[in-house]
């Protein structure tokens, strides 16, 4: 549990604002007759004053639902919607409301207009809900949909001291095992390539890669280090760049699978055989881990869980009728060992 979120002004802050009494405000919001054109003029002047959402109160006087929840993705590089994880999560989040009637809405959001106009949307009451993925360190979407009490569960974490309620898996913990797993096989040169330095995942999954080198005792080096974006593109990239600095390197974990299928392609180019020359390590367990030559040892995620999970967030903030303390879960991982170790 954490931090309670902020809040809107409420309609009694409306009515005290505009000198009327609570059910003069709520008229007004509907439209009724029988108040009084300055009086209108007043309340509606209130309610601009202090930001109130006039759709978003009616529907909750009206006991209506929008039985919608928006999923939004957030990451501002379209090639990122290609990868297997935004199609598995997708599943996931599906799979986990078909029994709820409810609709899942995808929405795009990549820029400040797109923020703003997605947040009136929602605050129209149009989603009774939203699912978050794909969020950056600095991404303001979060922090704009508690301020308007809009329930919410992030997909990650933008920090380690988010305040919105959170679904994650244990990347400190999986990227730890995989990288001792490396050094139990006798590696010892590992590098890894990481995924955005301002995503709270890429930075959890370096620092399991340098917690398991410090436990064995193992200087990292910087120069070790080479920084993707989970593309496969990123992944080749940084693995040439990484064997150009150090034709020592005998082990690679990558920040993704689809990052250590690029490793293998920058591999094979540079005659390093896979896993007696390099052995290589991805993340998540996607199918095409079983795809690649050879199969890529990789930390799972728990993909399905992960969605179920988000969802019971989402219902639970939805049924309470008042502000409420974050919640998380953090899942655990699992290294599933293949031929490319």
């Amino acid at each position: 549990m954490g931090k309670r979120r902020p809040g809107t002004p409420t309609l009694e802050e409306v009515a005290a604002h505009a000198g009327v009494g609570r059910g003069t405000v709520s008229r007004v919001i509907n439209n009724a007759a029988g108040v009084k054109a300055s009086t209108r003029r007043a309340v509606q002047q209130a309610i601009a004053e202090l930001g109130y959402v006039p759709n978003l109160a009616a529907r909750s006087l009206a006991g209506r639902g929008a039985d919608a929840v928006a999923l939004v993705m957030t990451e501002p590089d379209w090639r990122q919607f290609a990868e297997p994880f935004f199609s598995e999560i997708v599943s996931s989040l599906g799979d986990a409301l078909a029994d709820t009637g409810m609709q899942l809405l995808l929405t795009l959001v990549r820029s400040g207009d797109d923020r703003r106009r997605f947040l009136e949307y929602a605050r129209g009451g149009r989603v009774d809900g939203v699912l978050l993925m794909s969020v950056h360190a600095d991404d303001p979407l979060p922090d704009m949909l508690a301020e308007a009490r809009l329930p919410t569960v992030l997909l990650g974490r933008r920090s380690g001291e988010e305040y919105v309620s959170h679904v994650d898996a244990d990347n400190v913990g999986g990227a730890r095992t995989a990288v001792s797993h490396l050094l139990e096989r006798g590696r010892t040169a590992i590098a890894t390539i990481t995924g955005p330095s301002d995503m709270y995942v890429a930075r959890c999954r370096l620092r399991g890669y340098h917690e398991a080198l410090a436990l064995a005792g193992v200087e990292a080096k910087p120069s070790w280090v080479a920084e993707g974006d989970f593309t496969e593109e990123s992944g080749r990239q940084a693995m040439a760049r990484l064997i150009e600095r150090h034709p020592e390197i005998d082990g690679v974990l990558a920040a993704s699978d689809t990052t250590a299928a690029g490793a293998l392609q920058a591999l094979r180019a540079a005659g390093r055989r896979v896993p007696e020359d390099v052995a290589v390590i991805g993340f998540d367990d996607f199918p095409l881990a079983q795809r690649t030559t050879p199969r890529l040892t990789t930390v799972r995620q728990p993909l399905e869980e992960i969605g179920r999970a988000m969802v019971r967030l989402l219902l639970e903030e939805m049924e309470e009728q008042t502000a409420v303390a974050w919640r998380h879960v953090i899942l655990r991982t699992e290294l599933v060992v293949r031929e490319s170790t």
